[in-house]
């Protein structure tokens, strides 16, 4: 407890006020709470309500403009983890906390003091961290409300799906620096877009926006910004609130299907979608759907 609380509490107990004195350790409690909150690099927070299900993990770092250093990544990499085998969350959303701002890539400030041997670990470090966005078992999107450059950008590239306010600026700026999306970009957007497109991207530094963003395909939905800053991140959560009606195992089953499909050749997607239908059969949730489409009603599915 800070100081000018424990001044503050003496103060009022000399005066004999105990009911005043439990106010202001609640107010002391809360002010530390959000100073405590202030200091965590990435807030989750897990949605009730009619928005159960959602879980969403926000970008805090706003002095360095949410940037990669070696403490928010191994944070991050923490919550994947637990993430990775959270039954209960159907759908990841990922935002910032600092307006204007999504992700700036990396920390140049923090890069500039490593040995090259330091900044290939932590290129690979970050690289897998990545991969553990993409891998995980449910649905995940990203919610560009800010600029998203470079390891920014590749973060949301990892992501399922993309909103993005219509005038945030995007790129993988690289090239500018005289290196190369490290962290996945060069794989990821050759993907999503025609390769020669990527290319063009990619060795120009181009920077575009949300509007161009949506044209090439790059992200789901565009939308115009509003006062709270949030405008993509509403659309995320309004496009998350459409999954999590829907059977959670199916879901993650569509996106493993999806996911390991893609890369190999068709008749081998094949055999991996009919491994991962197989996964669904024996499920509560498979007769569930269809007890509640037999007796018109909305199934209730609990991921089982």
């Amino acid at each position: 407890m800070s100081f000018t609380c424990l001044v503050k509490i003496t103060k009022q107990c000399s005066f004999v006020n105990p009911s005043r004195s439990i106010n202001l350790l609640r107010e002391c409690s809360r002010s530390l709470s959000s100073t405590a909150q202030d200091g965590n690099e990435i807030i989750v927070e897990k949605l009730s309500g009619k928005k159960e299900g959602i879980t969403v993990l926000g970008l805090n770092r706003p002095a360095a403009k949410n940037a990669f250093s070696r403490s928010l990544v191994n944070r991050f990499t923490s919550i994947l983890s637990d993430l990775a085998h959270d039954k209960h969350t159907r759908v990841v959303v990922l935002r910032s906390l600092t307006p204007g701002i999504f992700c700036a890539g990396a920390d140049l400030k923090e890069r500039l003091q490593m040995t090259p041997d330091e900044v290939s670990k932590f290129v690979s470090t970050l690289r897998s961290l990545l991969i553990s966005i993409e891998q995980l078992p449910m649905p995940v999107i990203a919610a560009i409300d800010g600029v998203a450059l470079g390891g920014g950008l590749e973060m949301a590239l990892a992501c399922d799906m993309r909103t993005a306010a219509e005038d945030v600026k995007l790129g993988l700026v690289e090239t500018r620096l005289a290196i190369l999306p490290g962290a996945g970009g060069t794989q990821r957007l050759p993907r999503l877009l025609n390769p020669a497109l990527a290319k063009e991207l990619i060795f120009t530094s181009r920077i575009f926006d949300g509007s161009a963003a949506k044209e090439m395909g790059i992200v789901n939905h565009v939308v115009y910004q509003n006062d709270t800053q949030d405008a993509a991140y509403a659309k995320a959560i309004e496009l998350a609130k459409e999954i999590i009606p829907n059977g959670p195992v199916g879901v993650r089953m569509a996106k493993k299907a999806i996911d390991k499909g893609m890369q190999v050749d068709i008749a081998t997607g094949y055999a991996i979608e009919e491994a991962c239908y197989a996964q669904v059969i024996p499920t509560k949730d498979r007769v569930e759907g269809l007890k509640a489409f037999a007796e018109k009603r909305k199934p209730v599915y609990k991921g089982e």
